[in-house]
């Protein structure tokens, strides 16, 4: 490496946040830009390691072992960085992940739980690094449309925008297919779009990457709903291949009492709603679930939730609660029961959360709780939430449960119950109507690294075929597949 004492010479440092006084009146980043050399210095801690733990990751292990899914080359691009070659440092990147302002900006960074600089101090800022390389390279000019010089005659439709339809899409079409992408919504992106919030991911970031992708030759038919609008025998018959990258989107719901009052909504209701008028009318048409003067109660601990937080706050929301069923993490990783290179289970502070804190005053998650019941008023709206808090103790069958604390009752005032408590698997009807079979979970069966499911020529890709997981894992299985798919309709394939 080119300063082979960076890691003992500098700290870890990140770019600053805005005041959240500032970053609750707007929809825009929470970060401030970091200046190039402070970068370029942070670059310089990446360790001459010898194995580069960060850079690879296994789906069989995951989300256990952490590491990057895409194998992001990522000791060779920050040495290019601290020596000032950006534009070779781009290149790099893309080489292996086609969307890193995407995954620089929203993926949780298994690299950093997998940085061996980690094992005792703190991790090499790898997430602020590869957000930084492709901002510098789109603000250089260097990030352009890539049209493939030949085509191969072959058609292959994608369902779904999110990450891995369009990892999936921009591969094939590399590889000279021509390629279809149907997406439901209005828009591109799927959870990219809709699912994140601007300030997390600004739409206009987004977009950009579309367009370039559709100047590509990539065709986006927005506002069809594939099982509905077409269906699938017909795509079946007009494309050479097809590719389900339809994301996990059944909720997992809350069973009690109340569930049904209005003013309870699940986490993507409220943020999709969001997040659509805000790009329609800038929250001018109403279309949205307002927090403004109410008291929010969110029932689950995860970004999902978080994100419920932030976008309450940002809303003027009177108070904001977030209850999690399970303990509190630890403050650090704790060694003996999750050792490195295991993604490090401890607490996090996340933009919400510190929002929550400078403008309530405390942190707004209650750890070991559960609800029993949503009240109503008179008029069948939301009033309070009942909750009780809870110990986990194994059952007769070895099984950990939840055990009510007696006494422990409360009552929460609420307006607003939104259940941001992940998601079960895909929809169906689709994987019906293509008669794919589907495990117990509900997932499409198609093992991974082949992506090929029951079905001649129809392939699987992301959430709907793995489950519930991070962008990096829904990049990678799209690049994965579209190598099988590049194979299957040429026999063999040069994508990596």
């Amino acid at each position: 490496m080119g300063n082979p004492t960076g890691f003992i010479n500098l700290g870890r440092a990140l770019p600053t946040e805005r005041h959240a006084g500032e970053r609750l009146i707007d929809w825009l980043e929470v970060y401030d830009d970091m200046p190039k050399a402070e970068v370029e210095q942070q670059a310089s801690r990446c360790m001459d390691c010898g194995v580069p733990f960060c850079q690879s990751a296994k789906s069989e292990f995951a989300p256990v072992v952490a590491g990057c899914p895409v194998n992001n080359v990522i000791p060779e691009w920050n040495d290019l960085i601290y020596r000032g070659r950006w534009q070779d440092a781009v290149e790099l990147l893309h080489k292996t992940n086609n969307f890193p302002e995407f995954t620089g900006r929203v993926c949780p960074a298994p690299c950093e739980g997998a940085c061996v600089l980690g094992i005792n101090a703190d991790p090499v800022a790898i997430k602020l690094h590869e957000k930084e390389i492709i901002d510098h390279a789109f603000a250089e000019g260097w990030v352009t449309a890539q049209v493939p010089s030949a085509r191969t005659g072959k058609n292959v439709a994608v369902i779904g925008s999110g990450p891995a339809g369009l990892a999936t899409a921009a591969q094939l079409n590399k590889a000279g297919h021509m390629v279809t992408v149907y997406e439901r919504a209005d828009r591109i992106g799927g959870l990219l779009m809709y699912g994140i919030p601007n300030m997390k991911l600004q739409k206009e970031l987004v977009q950009r990457r579309v367009d370039i992708l559709a100047e590509e030759g990539i065709v986006f038919v927005t506002n069809t709903e594939v099982g509905k609008d077409i269906n699938a025998e017909q795509l079946e018959s007009d494309f050479d291949a097809v590719v389900l990258c339809i994301g996990a989107t059944v909720p997992r719901d809350l069973q009690v009492e109340g569930r049904e009052l209005n003013g309870v909504h699940f986490a993507m209701e409220f943020l999709s709603a969001n997040t659509k008028s805000l790009l329609d009318s800038e929250h001018k048409d109403g279309k949205f679930i307002n927090a403004q003067g109410k008291n929010v109660v969110v029932i689950g601990g995860g970004d999902t939730g978080t994100d419920c937080i932030g976008t309450s706050l940002r809303h003027q929301c009177k108070s904001t609660v977030q209850l999690e069923i399970m303990p509190r993490p630890p403050e650090k990783r704790e060694e003996k029961n999750n050792p490195w290179p295991q993604w490090p289970k401890r607490l996090l502070v996340d933009y919400g959360q510190k929002e929550a804190i400078e403008i309530q005053g405390q942190d707004p998650r209650q750890y070991l709780v559960m609800t029993k019941k949503i009240e109503s008023d008179e008029h069948g709206n939301v009033k309070a939430v009942h909750t009780v808090d809870i110990t986990w103790q194994r059952n007769d069958k070895g099984q950990m449960m939840p055990q009510e604390v007696a006494g422990s009752e409360k009552v929460l005032a609420a307006d607003i119950v939104l259940i941001a408590m992940g998601f079960i698997g895909p929809e169906g009807g689709l994987i019906e109507q293509f008669g794919l079979e589907q495990d117990n979970r509900s997932n499409i069966v198609a093992e991974y690294d082949k992506f090929t499911t029951s079905k001649e020529g129809v392939f699987a890709a992301g959430d709907g075929r793995r489950g519930q997981s991070l962008i990096v894992w829904a990049i990678d299985e799209g690049r994965r597949c579209a190598r099988e798919v590049d194979s299957y309709l040429m026999g063999s394939s040069y994508l990596p």
